[in-house]
């Protein structure tokens, strides 16, 4: 027995027993559950096509540490909450983590956190390039059959940043220093299909156009016949969008901030509104729909208003869309674009869970490189978690997407009591699953990961390996 494993502490809070702590020499880790992600990961082959994606201008002969075995690193530590390169000087030990970068437990240590910063700093321009196109590759090979509709939302992200990095800049609607990131996300499998980091006084739709253009050019190049439709708020809903939309013929929905000439055009709507709810003290919410055109737009277009009077008061909206269907629906029209707010709920997974705002690093292109890292820490929890979902039944015939109000809200509810780790978010695949103690022991034949048989727990464990070690790797990927 070595000293570090003789030394022991007292506890006498336990009155009927003493608690003594002893200190174990056998290798132990506490994120175990990260084991069945990293086979996930093997299956659909996303950290290998994204290293391999990397220029690594490195002396081969003098490389010590892979650039594929610090992506693992990075990106497995941002899942199981060890965000900055700091953590891996003493995770670089850890023998989960060397298992998953592809040591063995008994191995020399992985790369500290100098290495790493060396590594990140390194990312060229290209890298990042073709890391764009890892992440519409992955996308389009996610689909076991050509998809006949996508929807894509847009989002401007604030990422608020804490000290000197090249382009951080102060925005003054935000009133902090920031950078200010483009995510597009498809609202039918939740995954991020595109990230670009920007500096932080830059327009919310700066550069939106290029990126939908580059990835409708993508997708129908495999999936000539399919049918897309992007979705953004105000902040995107500016004519250079309306524009590259209506020239790649994909159809688009977009918030539109009031003015005057709209509030007019609504004047009679709002006080019909007002009047119903002073008669029925019920909520009112009503639709009108109108051409119009701004002194920027080329030509008019169609604009859905959205009026409510309730007791804190009375609220008007507005959408343009090119949607077919738009005029002659105009709050199913709306409620669709509403949806979008479930693509927002990945924006929040990627600032709160997997915090994105640890863009430390101090060059541009490093803090760039890291966006991509955290967006495939969030992709890889994505696309496990709908494989892996297992949504109750439905007590009625009327699909999930047509449920509103307490009905949806009650499945919902009962959908998140039912499939915690379907509908978790990461936080919750780390209580459930990544956070558990175990023991690893290398012998000849084998590597033995030892879990606590009295893990609360364990069943989600089962579940998730279970699936992962049925499902067939990917063959190939798609190309552009």
């Amino acid at each position: 027995m070595s000293i570090l494993s003789a030394q022991q502490f007292l506890f006498d809070f336990f009155e009927p027993l003493p608690v003594v702590v002893e200190v174990s020499d056998a290798p132990l880790s506490s994120d175990a559950g990260l084991l069945p992600i990293r086979q996930f990961d093997e299956r659909i082959g996303l950290t290998q096509q994204f290293a391999a994606a990397l220029n690594d201008p490195r002396t081969p002969a003098f490389t010590e540490h892979s650039f594929l075995e610090m992506v693992r690193m990075r990106i497995y530590g941002i899942l199981a909450d060890y965000e900055d390169q700091n953590d891996h000087d003493t995770l670089r030990t850890d023998s989960i983590f060397k298992l998953i970068a592809g040591r063995s437990p008994q191995a020399d240590d992985l790369a500290s956190q100098p290495t790493l910063s060396r590594f990140e700093n390194a990312i060229d321009i290209p890298s990042l390039k073709r890391l764009r196109d890892v992440f519409i590759d992955q996308f389009i090979a996610s689909f076991a059959t050509p998809p006949l509709h996508l929807t894509f939302d847009v989002d401007a992200v604030d990422d608020p940043a804490h000290g000197a990095q090249q382009l951080v800049l102060f925005h003054g609607y935000f009133e902090q220093y920031q950078y200010f990131p483009l995510i597009i996300t498809c609202a039918d499998n939740d995954q991020v299909v595109m990230i670009s980091l920007r500096h932080g006084t830059a327009h919310a739709a700066l550069g939106a156009d290029d990126d939908i253009e580059y990835l409708v050019g993508r997708l129908r190049q495999v999936w000539p016949d399919v049918h897309i439709h992007v979705r953004g708020d105000a902040g995107c809903g500016v004519p250079w969008m309306y524009d590259v939309c209506e020239r790649l013929v994909i159809d688009y929905t977009f918030g539109l901030a009031a003015n005057a000439v709209l509030q007019r055009e609504t004047e009679d709507l709002l006080a019909e509104a007002v009047g119903r709810f002073e008669q029925t003290r019920q909520p009112q919410r009503l639709f009108t729909g109108f051409w119009y055109q701004a002194g920027t737009w080329s030509a008019p277009r169609w604009v859905i208003a959205k009026v409510e009077a309730h007791a804190p008061g009375t609220n008007r909206r507005f959408i343009v869309s090119n949607r077919l269907g738009a005029r002659a629906w105009l709050e199913p029209t709306y409620d669709d674009y509403a949806r979008r707010g479930e693509s927002e709920n990945r924006n929040k997974e990627l600032k709160r869970d997997l915090a994105m705002d640890r863009l430390s690093d101090h060059r541009f292109k490093a803090n760039y490189f890291r966006l991509y890292l955290h967006a495939t820490a969030l992709n890889l929890i994505v696309r496990l978690r709908r494989e892996i979902a297992d949504p109750p039944p439905l007590e009625t015939p009327i699909p999930v997407e047509a449920l509103s109000g307490p009905e949806r809200q009650r499945y919902q509810r009962l959908r998140r009591q039912r499939d915690p780790l379907g509908e978790g978010q990461p936080w919750t695949w780390r209580t459930l699953l990544i956070k558990v103690a175990a023991s690893v022991v290398v012998s000849t034949r084998r590597v033995l990961v030892r879990l606590s048989g009295s893990w609360p727990h364990f069943r989600y464990f089962r579940q998730v390996s279970a699936h992962v070690q049925a499902r067939p790797a990917v063959a190939h990927f798609w190309t552009g």
